[in-house]
């Protein structure tokens, strides 16, 4: 029968002091030691040191809101300074004015001009348009003026039945130089944006020049 090698003894003195635990008590475990904590990590339930937050905006005051203007009463609307129209003057005779006149409308309709926003005032004598249309009587002739469709004829005297339009043609062919400045404060009140006046200028501008 082969005996086994027998283990070598270690002797007592070489295995280092032995720590006998009291009777009735455990050893405790040992807990392990944590190594150094580095900045970005916070301990538990504490914020850790990162960037500060910034500051929260100041608040700005709120400004204080627009008093509304206290309303105006009905009826008192505020003062509107009347349009002035453009005016030209178109050097003609007194003879010739009429003819003058019908040139200034050919040419407002090839620059574009509706017919429906030309009338034309005579100081004197009737166009021979409005003579003629007055043939078929006065309700026909003032029919043409409301449909608003055609260039109007009528004589200054008249004007007061007549609406305004765009453009105002009067042709000074006669009459007093009272009834001459009647007929440029009719004409000057009918015209939206263009009054032309076909007659003497000699005659015409003093007018004009008088604030008429």
């Amino acid at each position: 029968m082969t005996s086994l090698p027998e283990e070598p003894q270690i002797p007592e003195s070489a295995q280092g002091p032995r720590v006998t635990p009291a009777t009735g008590r455990t050893a405790p475990t040992p807990r392990p030691v944590p190594g150094p904590r580095s900045a970005a990590t916070p301990r538990p339930g504490h914020p850790g040191p990162g960037p500060a937050r910034p500051a929260p905006p100041a608040l700005r005051p709120r400004p204080a809101p627009p008093v509304p203007a206290a309303p105006r009463p009905a009826g008192h609307a505020l003062p509107q300074e009347p349009a002035t129209a453009q005016l030209q003057i178109v050097p003609a005779p007194s003879d010739g004015a009429l003819d003058a006149a019908d040139e200034a409308v050919d040419l407002l309709l090839d620059s574009g001009r509706a017919p429906g926003e030309i009338l034309v005032l005579t100081t004197g004598e009737q166009h021979p348009w409005a003579a003629h249309e007055l043939t078929f009587g006065d309700a026909a002739y003032w029919a043409q003026h409301a449909s608003g469709e055609d260039v109007f004829f009528a004589r200054a005297a008249d004007a007061d039945r007549c609406a305004s339009r765009a453009v105002v043609v009067l042709a000074v062919n006669g009459g007093t130089d009272a009834s001459t400045r009647r007929a440029l404060t009719v004409a000057r009140k009918h015209a939206g944006a263009l009054l032309i006046v076909c007659g003497d200028p000699q005659k015409v501008a003093p007018m004009l020049g008088a604030g008429v």
